[in-house]
């Protein structure tokens, strides 16, 4: 599982990855934006400039240190964030970083089929909202995990975006009902390679790479559990 990841942060360099990695990180950033821009806008609307205090008299600026306040809040919120984030953006990277660790790692195969459309939005737009629904719910139990938060968060999410990302990675050479048997050969594999992408997740601004050497280290794990060899790395 480790080989599979080091492959896959290996290959970064790939022109194919970071033209990929740069529209994910330009779409991430976009999305985060949006949302902190939204935060500012209900502080401005709801927070008075200044406000009079007994004895103090008026004090000015106080939106704008809540806004500033708000910028360490979607730091913190972006480790959240980023786990949707990361399921929403695989559908758009899939087949471009599936492809480029084919070419390189396994030469030999066949062009993979072409996933209909309809059906992996399908399946990506079903992952998305299982995994909004599990977190929210979730939140309820980080408020009483005290120091377990992290490592419920890991195992949570872990659990869900190795479910995604093998399901996704799989159906492009065996389809779906392949890849359902094949997950479910090997639950314990993908759930600990997912927990591997979900820690990272946990770290503002590292997390921006996490869907796409998620793709990749995923390609790797399929080929690895479905039997075919890859290409010596020299």
């Amino acid at each position: 599982m480790l080989t599979d990841f080091s492959r896959a942060l290996a290959q970064i360099g790939d022109p194919r990855f970071r033209r990929v990695l740069w529209i994910g990180l330009a779409l991430t950033l976009a999305l985060l934006a949006a949302v902190y821009a939204g935060f500012i806008a209900v502080i401005d609307i709801f927070t008075p400039d200044t406000i009079t205090l007994p004895w103090i008299g008026a004090v000015g600026g106080l939106s704008t240190l809540l806004s500033w306040a708000s910028l360490f809040l979607m730091l913190g919120l972006s480790v959240f964030l980023m786990v949707p984030v990361a399921s929403a953006f695989t559908g758009f990277f899939l087949e471009d970083v599936a492809q480029a660790v084919e070419d390189r790692y396994y030469p030999s195969l066949p062009p993979a089929p072409a996933v209909p459309l309809a059906e992996a939005l399908v399946d990506n737009a079903r992952f998305f909202v299982l995994l909004i629904a599990v977190n929210v719910v979730a939140l309820a139990v980080y408020i009483f995990a005290g120091p377990l938060v992290p490592v419920l968060f890991w195992a949570i999410n872990g659990f869900l975006l190795g479910r995604e990302y093998f399901q996704l990675v799989a159906m492009r050479r065996v389809g779906r009902q392949g890849a359902k048997q094949l997950r479910r050969r090997y639950p314990l594999q993908i759930w600990l390679a997912g927990v591997l992408m979900a820690a990272p997740l946990s770290l503002p601004l590292v997390n921006l790479v996490v869907p796409i050497l998620g793709v990749a280290t995923f390609t790797h794990l399929f080929h690895r559990l479905s039997g075919t060899r890859a290409a010596p790395s020299g």
